[in-house]
């Protein structure tokens, strides 16, 4: 059968076993950063909306406006519909898994495979990455086609170096397009993730594993040398320096329960999980939530986190000695531990997430496949027969374990209950089933589901490690309910707000308590409400949006305005690039008599507004000022 064929097989075999999860709904982040995004709720396609929602993201400094771009286009074409997100992530990802194989085509024919079995084990490659579990996150979890749609130009970049490369192997002009490649996969998947800067990374180990031992006495070309000091090793040295003053910083780790020394331990465990979850994943390790880990916090605490280390470097070990003998063996372990580097060594992120290895499960299948490959082309029929079997048995158990986990996607309270079930000890999985449980009762007495409601909010609530939130969705609950509040689930929240300084998911908590008592919708005591932020503002340098927040519960809750103008003015100062909090300050301010304050940020304002982006919002302050101005005015005659 023709290799094209095969591929088309898979995509399409991909497609049938994603299709089931397409009628999820929103999980965990798509909430702040698609549904609650009110600047991705485009109404027109111009150019200062949609710049609004290319720099709207708050997942990063960064921004990703290429995918808040795209996530603005969806809403746009189909409203906030999760099923139409979830089929573009489809189709990127299957437009991803189209160029796995072009690119895997290119390596492998540089191999000593015959030539004949070229594009069939690329295709198999391909189908092999297109179906694995691990990858199931980075498609059904609508926000983090940040990761997929970022990869759709890594590789592109990649296969462009590959193909100018091998121009250049034959006395043709390939220089430049490598170069271009390199240069436009980096910048434009840069746009859509972070996790892009990692392209020139992963081109140099083709080149070190791939074109070098083919070049002659093993030398690569001067302009490559340069080509790579530029793109490579420069930035890599200035990004070191750039954030390496702040991880000597006690405040960048104050909001995780690790350190850098210990994180660093910990995912020596972790990366290992990840390579485990990719060959041979099961359902309770693929448990998308894994706030559940035990950190490590020596080598023999616990005593895998040495063998782990050791694990890790004898990998890169077998990379090493096989990288003449089996390069792409080498290169596939290469991207492996290459993918980490990021998110795995010392940036202060989160410990796990599936999808980071989006890229480096590529380098895995590319390893595994090509050496079954080249084992089943010379060993005996017998041997070859086995290997053949061995990985078509992989692709069906891959298979059906992403149509599986994709049908428990398709449903919302279907999801919670096979998350909580996959990871019991997890605080996250249980707030999810029993937030879950609360959205599906629509807030009515007679639901049946209402009764479920508690059991998985409290037993979250009293794992370690959580969150405020459980507390939260319990107050919300019962206030929405018109049910007596617990005591101990405020002393709960103020408790843990007190011992660490507040996360995002914290500082959310806290807001929705506050919001739903400003709209009057839950009647909550505004003492209590005033000792969670007092207890979350007792932390060094809180963030804008923690006291945007007090400083909106002073001036609207406890009638404060002289408070509520002082936070708005912290977070302006805490986060001068937020359009918002000027607004805020000028809109304040006009009441207050403050010109200075309206002239100051009004300024800010109009140095902020890329592209007419604040257009709308400037008008609706001058208007607002205008008014204000004439009423002063009619008082003082």
């Amino acid at each position: 059968m023709h290799p094209g064929l095969w591929v088309a097989i898979a995509l399409l075999v991909t497609f049938i076993a994603y299709a089931p999860g397409l009628k999820g709904a929103w999980l965990f982040d798509d909430f702040p950063n698609i549904v609650d995004n009110a600047d991705l709720h485009i109404k027109h396609l111009s150019l200062p909306e949609l710049t609004s929602a290319a720099l709207s993201s708050p997942s990063s400094d960064f921004k990703r406006p290429l995918a808040s771009l795209s996530f603005a286009l969806n809403i746009y074409a189909s409203g906030v519909d999760p099923e139409a997100m979830k089929l573009t992530n489809v189709i990127i990802h299957l437009i991803n898994g189209l160029l796995v194989f072009l690119l895997a085509r290119r390596l492998i024919a540089r191999d000593v495979l015959p030539d004949e079995r070229d594009s069939r084990t690329a295709a198999l490659v391909a189908a092999a990455w297109l179906l694995l579990p691990i990858n199931l996150t980075a498609v059904l979890y609508v926000v983090q086609r940040m990761e997929s749609l970022a990869n759709v130009f890594v590789l592109l970049g990649l296969y462009g170096y590959v193909v100018g490369r091998q121009r250049m192997e034959r006395a043709r002009y390939g220089f430049a397009l490598s170069a271009l490649s390199l240069v436009l996969g980096t910048g434009l998947g840069l746009l859509a993730k972070e996790t892009a800067v990692l392209t020139p990374l992963y081109a140099f180990l083709i080149e070190w594993l791939v074109f070098r031992d083919k070049a002659p006495e093993r030398r690569l070309p001067r302009r490559i040398w340069i080509l790579f000091g530029v793109v490579l090793f420069m930035p890599g040295i200035l990004g070191v320096a750039w954030i390496a003053p702040a991880l000597f910083r006690a405040s960048t780790w104050a909001t995780r329960d690790f350190t850098m020394t210990t994180r660093l331990l910990s995912e020596a465990r972790v990366v290992l999980d990840y390579l485990a979850w990719t060959v041979v994943p099961t359902p309770s390790a693929l448990s998308f939530y894994h706030d559940e880990f035990r950190i490590s916090t020596g080598l023999l605490s616990p005593p895998i986190t040495l063998l782990s280390i050791v694990g890790l470097v004898a990998l890169a070990g077998l990379a090493f000695a096989a990288r003449r003998r089996a390069p792409l063996l080498s290169l596939g372990i290469a991207w492996f531990l290459a993918a980490q580097t990021l998110t795995a060594t010392i940036v202060p992120l989160e410990l796990i997430y599936e999808h980071r290895n989006y890229f480096a499960s590529f380098g895995v299948v590319l390893a595994v496949v090509t050496t079954l490959r080249r084992q089943s082309a010379a060993a005996e029929p017998r041997s070859s027969t086995a290997s053949s079997v061995a990985l078509g048995l992989a692709l069906v158990y891959w298979g059906l374990l992403t149509a599986y986990s994709a049908y428990r996607w398709g449903n919302p309270v279907r999801l919670a209950q096979e998350l909580a079930i996959r990871a019991p000890d997890s605080p996250r999985a249980q707030y999810e089933l029993g937030r879950t449980y609360i959205i599906v009762s629509g807030y009515k007495a007679d639901s049946p589901v209402v009764p479920l409601v508690a059991a998985p909010l409290e037993k979250a609530a009293a794992l370690p490690g959580s969150s405020t939130l459980p507390e939260q969705a319990l107050i919300y609950f019962a206030a929405r309910m018109h049910r007596p509040i617990k005591q101990e689930w405020w002393d709960s929240m103020e408790r843990k707000l007190k011992l660490r300084s507040p996360t995002i998911e914290d500082e959310s908590a806290i807001m929705s308590l506050s919001s739903c008592s400003l709209k009057e919708q839950c009647a909550l005591p505004a003492d209590q409400l005033l000792r969670l932020y007092m207890a979350a503002l007792n932390h060094p340098r809180p963030r804008g949006r923690l006291l945007s927040a007090y400083g909106d519960f002073a001036w609207n809750g406890l009638g404060d305005r002289a408070l509520g103008f002082r936070m708005a003015q912290a977070a302006s100062a805490a986060e001068p690039s937020e359009p918002a909090y000027h607004i805020t300050i000028v809109k304040e301010a006009l009441v207050l008599g403050n010109e200075a304050a309206v002239a100051e940020h009004m300024a800010a304002l109009r140095r902020l507004n890329l592209n007419g982006r604040l257009d709308d919002s400037i008008k609706s302050l001058q208007d607002r000022a205008a008014t204000y101005g004439s009423s002063a005015a009619k008082a003082s005659t």
